[in-house]
């Protein structure tokens, strides 16, 4: 591991070539900026992993601010919705009245059971305002997590280069442009708590914003509701009508108003009840049948959405009965309902056929989205599934062939392979934030999900998930969430491994690493203190992580200020490493560096300069002069050197 201790000095001059009293070690090649510090921990995923420092160096067009920037013309994403659209007219002169005083903002909200067509409503009535509003920008905010993500996204869209930044910056940027802004409209989708949102709405003077969500109330007062029930009747067997008539099929409206009868006129459910029509040319007769068959007695009725739920569960059934012929469809619907609902990348989704091959699993996609039980975004491929299907999905029903027991487990452990094998490799690189940022939301949900189903083999799995996300998360400055995952995986890796299981040394390790980042040494020094005892017990005195947990704890001691504790501890880890692991292997190099800005701390500069000028040498034998670890020793060993010469 490496981990390199930042002088006393900051970020060195870009010279070509630093002042020394003695000798004249030879600088780094290259003229951008030198960055001097330190990585203050470690956080490692598995036995001998590395952990680099990246600089991150933006172009000038990054440096420019939100109140200059306009938005493109054409900036929409809305997702992709059925075209037929019947009709919502009250609810949508509702929206058309809304007060257009631009020196205010203007909130309103939403509200209804899930499947009621809330998102569908806005969706539509955006889309045919698209010249009035720029931009239009669609977030599914049902997590706090989720709405940052899409702040996120939007700050990206507006301005690309600013994609390197962490995501806090890139969430404040966003919000600092919409403030200064006026035009354009937000819509945050299925909004869990309003507490969620009151921030974000306290910022922002000016603009348009719509919110949908199946809470009716707690609502700032900033926030105008409305509710929305199920459609009339008649628009229901109109709705139902053309989707039987787009597919190529009829249905006389007598039949039509018996099925939107049975479907309790919810939106969602005659959809799909259209689309399995259409597509099987099932008659009326039939597919009342098979609705009668199937009741849904084991929804407890009274509950949030319950009712909903149980229309869907027996659609559901109903349409997964269309493919018979293949199980797939099945399986792959099973697995995508413990992932987040809206868009779920196909590097993600097509990791879920279990060896059935990608041909395979497109072919499947395709079929369930024939039958509206998931749709997919032309451009992206992506797939959104209605969260009230996915609840079915994840429901295990011993009379329902489709969602045995035994299906339902095996379909989460798929999802968490899937996911776990989706996840970037490098959590560090800001090429693969975007990916990391596109999974994060269904890491969120998976493991939201599975907390009141997990098995051993789940918590096991999982662990590896959480710690993995964890480490993209501190990369990225989001502390709490962080050591939220990091507590779960040491907790159930405890729980499942036994508490000297190198796996759970790992955790105990990381977990301090996370506390150490956030600047709690109170809760970080004993853990990782434990991490070394155990390593040593379990591991040996000679194996590299509990080499590494010397150097952490050294590290730990050093940022409280304790040099008597660290140095003794730093001088013990490089003279293991030099023993164990050799002069030129980076950890050593590491060591080196670490103990000569503890030196540097103590005012020490006579034991600190060769030091850094040794460690200077091995990196720019081994890494080459460009690695930003051979910069970062390069600017210690600067500000070392002019903190002597003004001695």
């Amino acid at each position: 591991m490496r981990w390199f201790r930042r002088g006393r000095v900051g970020p060195a001059p870009a010279d070509p070539e630093p002042p020394t009293p003695a000798g004249d070690p030879a600088a780094p090649s290259g003229s951008g900026p030198i960055t001097a510090g330190s990585i203050p921990g470690i956080a490692s995923t598995g036995p001998h992993a590395t952990n680099t420092q990246h600089v991150t160096v933006l172009p000038a067009e990054a440096l420019v601010a939100p109140e200059v920037v306009p938005a493109p013309a054409g900036l929409v994403n809305l997702p992709v919705r059925l075209r037929l659209f019947v009709g919502r007219e009250d609810a949508l002169g509702w929206l058309d009245s809304a007060a257009r005083d631009p020196g205010v903002v203007v909130v309103q909200a939403i509200h209804g059971l899930g499947g009621i067509g809330k998102s569908t409503l806005v969706a539509r009535w955006a889309a045919t305002h698209r010249d009035q509003h720029r931009p239009i920008w669609w977030i599914t905010a049902d997590s706090r997590a989720a709405l940052d993500a899409g702040l996120v996204a939007l700050t990206v869209a507006l301005q690309p280069a600013l994609a390197a930044l962490p995501s806090p910056a890139l969430r404040e940027w966003a919000v600092r442009w919409l403030a200064c802004h006026d035009g354009w409209l937000l819509i945050l989708d299925n909004v869990t708590d309003p507490a969620h949102i009151a921030d974000l709405l306290g910022r922002l003077p000016h603009g348009r914003i719509l919110v949908t969500s199946r809470r009716a109330t707690g609502w700032p007062d900033i926030v105008t509701p409305l509710r929305l029930d199920v459609l009339e009747p008649d628009q229901a067997v109109a709705l139902l009508t053309g989707i039987v008539s787009q597919g190529g099929g009829v249905i006389d409206p007598a039949g039509a108003a018996a099925v939107c009868a049975e479907l309790g006129h919810l939106p969602l459910a005659v959809e799909q009840a259209g689309a399995y029509l259409a597509q099987t040319r099932t008659t009326v007769g039939d597919y009342l049948r098979l609705l009668a068959q199937h009741p849904a007695a084991m929804y407890r009725d009274g509950e949030e959405g319950r009712a909903a739920e149980r229309t869907i569960a027996r659609v559901w059934h109903v349409t997964l009965d269309a493919f018979a012929d293949d199980p797939l469809p099945g399986r792959l619907l099973r697995a995508l309902a413990w992932y987040a609902p809206e868009a779920i990348p196909r590097s993600l989704w097509h990791h879920l056929g279990d060896g059935a091959g990608e041909p395979a699993v497109t072919r499947a996609i395709g079929r369930l989205a024939a039958y509206n039980m998931l749709s997919i975004d032309p451009a992206t491929r992506a797939v959104t599934v209605h969260r009230l299907v996915q609840a079915v999905a994840r429901t295990p029903d011993p009379d329902d062939p489709h969602r045995q027991p035994d299906d339902i487990t095996t379909a989460r452990t798929t999802a968490t392979a899937a996911l776990t094998t989706a996840l970037p490799d490098d959590w560090r690189t800001p090429t693969t934030w975007p990916t990391w940022r596109t999974l994060l939301p269904h890491v969120d949900a998976l493991v939201s999900q599975t907390a009141a189903h997990a098995t051993d083999s789940d918590r096991v799995a999982q662990a590896y998930l959480l710690n993995a996300t964890s480490l993209f998360l501190l990369n990225q400055g989001n502390l709490p969430h962080a050591i939220a995952y990091l507590k779960q995986a040491l907790t159930d890796r405890r729980r499942v491994l036994g508490n000297d299981h190198p796996d759970t040394l790992t955790s105990v390790n990381n977990l301090a690493y996370a506390y150490d980042s956030a600047g709690d040494l109170g809760q970080a020094i004993p853990l990782y203190k434990q991490a070394l005892t155990d390593r040593r017990r379990v591991l040996g005195n000679d194996h590299p992580d509990t080499l590494t947990s010397v150097n952490n704890l050294a590290s730990a001691y050093d940022s409280a200020g304790d040099l008597g504790q660290a140095i003794p501890l730093y001088k013990q880890a490089l003279t293991d490493r030099r023993r164990v692991l050799g002069n030129d292997h980076p950890d050593t190099l590491t060591s080196v560096n670490n103990l000569a800005s503890a030196y540097d701390s103590a005012g020490d500069l006579g034991q600190a300069i060769p030091l850094f000028e040794q460690a200077l040498t091995g990196c720019r034998r081994v890494l080459g002069n460009d690695h930003p670890q051979t910069r970062v020793v390069y600017g210690n060993l600067r500000a070392a050197i002019e903190g002597f010469s003004s001695e």
